[in-house]
């Protein structure tokens, strides 16, 4: 998808003079072959054996669900923090967050995997089950196209702020729901695995919108009431420094455990709306 997307803007900024106009064209090119290719995938497999399309099905469906990858990536960060690692642990939180992470400290190294955590748990879990449970492989897909989109071009500096414009506003109407959705499973995961829920729901409720993007602040807000720890603060992307939103409040100070925690509320959650999903239907 990644490398398809980039050939379209090749293609495509060329053609028109308005690089908004591409990039809205982008985007409805990458989604609709994403969403074509998964419902042919299907079809051909359905032909052959309706047990086999329905195999297929479900394979594709697993592969467009990131809660697993979040948690073996998290899951590296704690086993290089408990080795005693700093180096080892910087390596690995920068291939889960966009920070620059060479000089973070212990605490901040949990701080920016918790925060990728509970930001990952709309886009790399919720939505996806949520549109999967829509229209399956093919609705999947196509929000995984949109997903990818904005992770490549939704930013706002001089070579995307029109080109990925399209990407970014798609990405927010999509997870707008699901973002909302996500929170209210963290909070209830919080019960269950002995924390205190009605801590994490104050502070879903009362942080859930100190962020630029509407639907990105949702999961960390219920995640950091959860666990009792305060993300956000000053971070350091490409060498400059962004002051971001406080969120949580600093109950006690983040250690290597929390990392574990909020992977637990990842799972939790990812399993409440699968079987909420399942009653529904």
């Amino acid at each position: 998808l990644g490398a398809f997307a980039l050939h379209m803007e090749s293609l495509l900024r060329p053609k028109f003079h308005n690089p908004k106009t591409a990039g809205i064209v982008c985007v409805v090119i990458v989604v609709l072959v994403s969403m074509m290719a998964a419902s042919l995938i299907v079809s051909f497999f359905a032909a052959v054996s309706s047990i086999l399309g329905s195999l297929v099905s479900i394979i594709l469906i697993y592969l467009g669900i990131a809660a697993r990858d979040m948690v073996d990536h998290s899951s590296a960060v704690y086993n290089e923090l408990k080795t005693g690692s700093i180096e080892g642990a910087r390596s690995e939180v920068a291939m889960i967050c966009g920070r620059d992470a060479d000089n973070l400290s212990d605490t901040e190294v949990v701080k920016a995997t918790v925060e990728s955590v509970g930001e990952n748990s709309v886009d790399g879990a919720i939505a996806p089950i949520l549109f999967a449970f829509i229209g399956g492989p093919v609705g999947l897909w196509g929000y995984k196209a949109v997903s990818t989109l904005d992770s490549m071009f939704g930013y706002k500096n001089e070579k995307y702020l029109q080109f990925g414009w399209a990407s970014a506003k798609l990405d927010d109407i999509l997870n707008f729901i699901p973002a909302r959705i996500a929170g209210l499973m963290i909070v209830m995961s919080t019960g269950l695995v002995g924390g205190n829920s009605r801590q994490s729901y104050r502070i879903f409720m009362r942080d859930r919108k100190k962020h630029t993007s509407p639907n990105s602040a949702h999961g960390e807000a219920a995640m950091a009431g959860a666990i009792g720890i305060q993300l956000g603060g000053p971070s350091s992307y490409g060498g400059m420094v962004s002051d971001k939103p406080l969120i949580g409040d600093s109950l006690t100070n983040p250690i290597p455990e929390h990392i574990l925690l909020a992977n637990a509320l990842l799972i939790l959650s990812v399993i409440l709306t699968t079987a909420i999903m399942v009653v529904i239907i």
